[in-house]
């Protein structure tokens, strides 16, 4: 038995649903409310002492880390595969994966932040920054201390632009591979598609789909509508998402849109 501990808002969870969907592979639910600190459950922290999702556990056996997931998946699994069989497009899937992972996923939590949670945070009163220390939380103090440089200066804050930029940056990556293939790493839908769906969803949860639409990456903008088309698609990113949250971002997204399209000259 297949069980996914998850929530519906992480990108990292998203990914590992959207995989499971199109490997057509049948999973318990067990889902953690991460805006409510389920996460730092005991009984969680004994599988996962990251207190982060997903995890994956197979009959006992107990596998984190969104990518290894997809992978274990893959190995274990091996019908309908989301991998490609050509060693060199399995090599152009690890690349984006490995991008993901190192580089977009902490720029993903930082534009999320930035664009959509401060606002909300603001709104709700977030007190001194000695109040903010004290909240519950797995961060770090240094994390903490960005988190509120984030809330009080936006993207005026150090650093908040280079992230922006830097996901942009993974948009004119995905234009440019786009040129020549019809998916990411080859004519057939793959894990590099997979693995960037949730961030290219979250900016459009957030209202920033400008960044690719009028023109701008039109190849990117094709390539999402394919996406979305796929039946995998709004059960394992849309429909798990909070409806409170998702409009939340929205709205802070939409508050937030005319000074990034400012930055960036969009």
């Amino acid at each position: 038995m297949l069980e996914l501990y998850h929530h519906g808002s992480s990108a990292c969870a998203a990914k590992v649903r959207f995989a499971l969907a199109e490997k057509k592979l049948d999973w318990q639910s067990r889902y953690l409310d991460i805006l409510k600190g389920e996460q730092f459950d005991p009984q969680y922290l004994k599988i996962n002492p990251k207190a982060v999702v997903p995890t994956l556990v197979h009959d006992g056996m107990v596998i984190p880390e969104s990518t290894v997931i997809c992978e274990y998946a893959e190995d274990t699994f091996p019908d309908h595969p989301i991998y490609p069989k050509s060693s060199y497009e399995k090599a152009l899937v690890r690349i984006w994966t490995k991008a993901v992972d190192e580089e977009l996923h902490p720029a993903c939590s930082a534009v999320t932040y930035i664009v959509s949670h401060r606002h909300t945070i603001l709104r709700h009163g977030v007190g001194s920054f000695d109040d903010f220390l004290r909240q519950a939380g797995g961060d770090g103090l240094s994390a903490r201390q960005q988190k509120w440089q984030w809330i009080q200066q936006g993207i005026a804050a150090p650093g908040a632009a280079d992230r922006i930029n830097l996901y942009v940056g993974h948009l004119r990556k995905m234009e440019a591979a786009l040129a020549d293939t019809v998916w990411l790493a080859g004519d057939t839908f793959s894990m590099a598609d997979i693995a960037m769906t949730p961030y290219v969803n979250r900016l459009d949860a957030l209202a920033m789909d400008g960044l690719w639409k009028n023109g701008r990456m039109p190849l990117v903008e094709r390539w999402f509508e394919r996406v979305k088309e796929r039946p995998a698609f709004k059960p394992a990113l849309l429909d798990w998402m909070p409806e409170q949250l998702a409009g939340e971002m929205r709205d802070n997204g939409r508050r937030s849109w005319p000074e990034i399209a400012t930055l960036l000259a969009v």
